[in-house]
């Protein structure tokens, strides 16, 4: 018995029979079959998804160029690295005289020799791969430099175009910083196969090393200093975009006195020196000996410490902090100017502006349209109210931020606020079925008037029920792109989608026939999405019918964010309903990081503010950039997914350089539809990034700059417990300016002191599509003036006793919660009108209701009524109107004024239909306008007057067919528009 026992053990533990060798080696292969069709799959489905977007030449470009630098610069590098490995071996000395350390090494050259030719092969390869991967992510550098458009604009140090730092400079650096990496790993590696093969020695008498490895490294140390040489010439034009901190500016850019004076000198000499000191390192091989190089680099060395740090250090204490301010001027004046030209703020408009503590009718009647466009509903907070009231299915939700937008015409148009019912999966049965089957898109958009509420404090909606009815008309309602779809689905073949279950719990089924998505149909197709969503069912499940295709990548932002990955995308996507499809707007910007003298903004710090966790996201949170535009406006169907960039800054050179780089990719912006372009608007973060310049850049003068007294900040937001910026608010406004006649849709938002809660300035930029756009204009408040800030209005209100009462009563003793709605700023009647909702929670209730409405007028003025008009007339007290306006007249001839409702004709004329009916409008609109004026009903009189423009507008467009001369609209004494011949 133990005899056996022995053999059956050693059975055991033997080598692997030929079978188990076999499976071992099966399964081996298997594996890596497995992960080259892992790495397979997710190169097949992108460019599948690209080419389902028709945007598969913005994949080609990436592809080739990141394979073109791998392979290039890979290359390079393994050869560069492999040479000079060869080399060293070649220069080998005889290994005659065998010392004591070289006897110790000659078990590592007996065991490397066999495989010599393989091992400089393999680190070859090795060290090419790891650069050639490194200089794939430079494929943006590679497209920016081979593509550059000049600026036709030169800095204010070298004369130089703005483009050679914008995309010139960045190349320059990453070939040189290559370089470096090649001549480093070579003189690394070159000294360990040196001290291998005897040419280098630590020990033991004579030289330390032989004449070969002497000239060996001579020429690589040689070739490093004068890289070196190139590094300080490129280092005199980094100065104009080195970043440091300086008057409270972390971002400062550009050369100030010392380095204008001191190291831009340092950088010239050192660049000479080092010149010198690589041809001393050149000729060593000839001279035999390291003593002259070595003296040169030492010398080099010391000078880089005595002018390029010491030097300095003397200018910037004795010559510069004596009379730091003039010295500095000049160059603070350069960063302001180039900061103000690369943010797009350079023609800000700023204008003195002293609210006054009271108004009367006639200084108010110039901002009716602002007054009666008063935004009551608040974006951020009737989410939930839209949520309760028009969700109408659990498997239906809106975002948590609702959009702003304008719908109608003529007196029709106003502010609004939309919000889609997009898919929420959370209120179904959650399998797989109903994930990516069933349940695969949302339906209708919910619009409600932003001015108005009804008797319950609700949202007055224009769109509603499921499916949606109201003033959109007809058009596609169903969401398959939204910003809360963020799984795949799969849809078309037989498949049958629940489109919505009606009242009687019918579920209406649906097939998709969009162009959208990527076929299935091909097996290998099925087998590369089953990896890349990691769902095994996509291989075999019975479900996926002939002409199935899956859609995914399906929020606006990752859409053009994948089709333009050379676009930072504004965070607030927001629906427009327009030719009877849904589409999403998104702003893409351009930037950059090279603008000479322009300080350095962080985006994701200049765009954070209140409603950053609400929204969700930030524009590209860590980057730097000291250059934007807002240059491309995109568009997404919420049914097709389909994707459109449109150009929007014609003269944007950055979009220039990349519009050449992907070509046919952006269309011009001559092609924007004429019915989207009323919804096109100036974006958020690019206001906030501008606000957040302004603060400071807001001074133009560089000695007042450099006294810092002068230094804005955004407030807090009084409405929010998060401490964060307060938002910028989109609202129909007339700005103050002799040349601004009417109210506009405009972005806006507050200033106040550095460290102090008073109001400091206000401002506003137009946000529609016309010659105004873009127009930045900023009413700066006298610092003694004591004009309440945004927090000082919230005290001031939470202060007042009778204010405080009445909370009491509605928090019903602690029952009911309040919720503060946006705090708008407006200037009107020449002074400072704050107007805040509030709202209302009940215990136990699933949305606010508006109950009350705040208005506060200069610093003592304070209402708080149930409505907007109670408000209004109490702290507009007094203003009634002292005179009644004269009444628009159309005359027949100069200087003979008639009725608009009984015009006379010319001799021989007679009047049409349409213009009689035109100037019937006009009066009625005007008597409207009287009416609601003497009951102080701002709102009536607002939409009225919009109604008298537009009824002489259309009696001007009659009057072709008509003798009658045409009436314009002009602003009289008082403001009212009256017409004239």
């Amino acid at each position: 018995m133990p005899e056996r026992s022995g053999p059956d053990f050693r059975r055991r533990v033997g080598p692997p029979s030929r079978r188990a060798r076999v499976a071992l080696l099966t399964l081996g292969v298997l594996a890596v079959l497995f992960l080259l069709f892992v790495m397979f799959s997710g190169f097949w489905t992108d460019w599948l998804w690209f080419r389902s977007v028709h945007y598969s030449s913005v994949f080609t470009t990436q592809l080739w160029t990141k394979v073109g630098l791998f392979a290039v610069f890979g290359l390079l590098m393994a050869v560069i690295v492999g040479f000079n490995i060869w080399l060293a071996h070649r220069l080998r000395p005889p290994l005659s005289a065998m010392s004591v350390e070289q006897q110790s090494l000659d078990r590592y050259r007996a065991g490397l020799a066999p495989f010599k030719r393989w091992a400089l092969i393999g680190i070859s390869l090795v060290i090419g791969l790891v650069a050639g991967a490194a200089a794939s992510g430079q494929w943006r550098t590679w497209l920016m430099w081979t593509n550059a458009t000049s600026f036709g604009e030169k800095d204010a140090q070298f004369g130089m175009d703005v483009s050679f730092y914008a995309f010139d400079l960045p190349f320059y650096e990453f070939v040189l910083g290559f370089a470096f990496s090649a001549v480093i790993v070579s003189l690394l590696t070159s000294v360990l196969v040196h001290y291998l093969y005897g040419g280098l020695r630590l020990q033991g008498p004579g030289r330390r090393a032989s004449a070969g490895a002497q000239g060996h490294l001579a020429v690589l140390l040689g070739v490093f200093v004068l890289l070196k040489a190139v590094a300080y010439w490129l280092d005199r034009y980094a100065l104009a975009v080195k970043t440091g901190s300086y008057k409270g500016v972390s971002g400062w850019t550009g050369l100030r006195y010392v380095d204008a004076n001191a190291f831009l000198p340092a950088k010239t000499i050192l660049f000479f020196v080092a010149i010198i000191c690589a041809v001393l390192f050149f000729l060593t091989p000839v001279r035999r000996t390291w003593a002259p190089a070595l003296i040169g680099l030492g010398l080099m060395v010391l000078s880089a410490v005595l002018i390029g740090g010491v030097y300095p250090a003397i200018v910037q204490q004795f010559q510069v902090k004596p009379n730091e301010q003039a010295k500095e001027t000049p160059y603070i004046q350069k960063n302001i100017d180039a900061t103000r030209q690369a943010y797009g703020i350079a023609d800000a408009q700023t204008s003195q502006y002293t609210p006054q503590g009271s108004t009367t009718a006639d200084a108010l009647k110039p901002d009716a349209q602002t007054i009666a466009d008063i935004r009551l509903l608040d974006p951020n907070i009737v989410s939930p109210t839209f949520q309760s009231i028009e969700q109408q299915r659990s498997y239906y939700a809106f975002p948590n931020t609702l959009d702003v937008d304008r719908y109608g015409a003529g007196t029709g148009k106003q502010d609004t606020v939309i919000g889609l019912r997009e898919l929420d999966l959370n209120g179904v049965q959650r399998n797989w079925i109903n994930d990516h089957f069933k349940y695969t898109h949302g339906y209708g958009a919910v619009v409600a008037k932003g001015n108005q509420v009804n008797d319950k404090g609700q949202p007055v909606f224009t769109e509603s029920g499921l499916p949606a009815t109201g003033a959109l008309g007809d058009y596609e309602q169903r969401i398959y792109y939204g910003e809360k779809t963020t799984t795949y689905s799969i849809v078309g073949g037989s498949n049958q989608e629940i489109d919505y279950t009606t009242e009687t719990g019918e579920n209406k089924q649906y097939q998709y026939t969009g162009n959208s998505g990527v076929s299935l149909d091909n097996p290998i197709t099925r087998a590369a999405y089953a990896v890349r969503f990691a769902e095994p069912q996509i291989l075999y499940a019975g479900a996926i019918t002939d002409g199935a295709k899956v859609i995914y990548n399906r929020t606006p932002k990752e859409r053009v964010e994948k089709v333009a990955p050379w676009l930072s995308i504004d965070a607030d996507a927001y629906p427009v309903v327009q030719n009877g499809r849904v589409v999403w707007m998104l702003d893409g910007y351009t930037t950059s990081d090279g603008y000479p003298f322009s300080s350095k903004t962080t985006l994701g710090t200049a765009t954070k503010d209140s409603l950053t966790n609400q929204r969700g996201e930030l524009l590209t949170a860590a980057n730097q950039v000291n250059y934007i535009r807002n240059s491309v406006k995109a568009t997404v169907d919420a049914y097709t997914g389909e994707v459109r960039l449109y150009q929007w800054d014609e003269n944007d050179p950055v979009l220039k350089t990349w519009m050449k780089a992907f070509p046919d990719t952006v269309r011009p912006k001559a092609d924007i539809p004429a019915d989207l372009l009323p919804h096109l608007r100036y974006p958020q973060d690019m206001f906030k990034v501008q606000r957040d310049l302004l603060g400071q850049y807001h001074v133009t003068d560089a000695n007042s700059f450099f006294n810092g007294s002068d230094i804005w900040q955004v407030p807090v937001d009084p409405a929010s417990d998060t401490k964060q910026l307060q938002p910028p608010y989109y609202l129909t406004v007339r700005m103050p300016d002799p040349a601004v006649t009417s109210a506009s849709f405009s972005l806006t938002t507050t200033f106040v002191p550095n460290g102090r809660d008073n109001l400091a300035a206000f401002m506003a930029v137009n946000a529609d599509p016309g010659p105004d756009y873009g127009k930045i204009r900023i009413l700066k408040v006298p610092g003694d003036s004591k004009t309440l800030g945004p927090n000082l209005v919230q005290s001031q209100f939470n202060s007042r006793q009778e204010v405080a009462q009445q909370i009491t009563l509605l928090k019903s003793g602690g029952d009911s919660d309040l919720e503060y709605g946006n705090l708008l700023t407006l200037p009107v009647g020449g002074g400072l009108l704050n107007v805040e909702p509030v709202y209302v929670r009940g215990r136990g209730a699933k949305y606010p209701t508006l109950q009350k409405v705040l208005a506060v007028y200069g610093n003592d003025n304070v209402a708080f009524e149930n409505t907007l008009e109670e408000a209004l007339k109490k702290v507009f007290a007094g203003a009634a109107p002292a005179t009644t306006p004269t009444a628009p007249t159309t005359p027949a001839n100069p200087g003979t004024p008639t009725n608009p409702g009984t015009p006379t004709p010319a001799p021989g004329g007679t009047i049409s239909p349409e213009l009689q009916k035109a100037l019937s409008d006009a009066e009625k609109a005007y008597n409207d306008s009287q009416t609601a004026f003497k009951n102080g009903d701002w709102v009536a009189y607002g939409n009225a007057q919009k109604a008298l423009g537009d009824a002489l507008k259309a009696a001007d467009a009659a009057r072709n067919g008509s003798p009658v001369p045409a009436p314009t609209v002009t602003a009289n004494a008082t403001g009212s528009p009256s017409p004239k011949p």
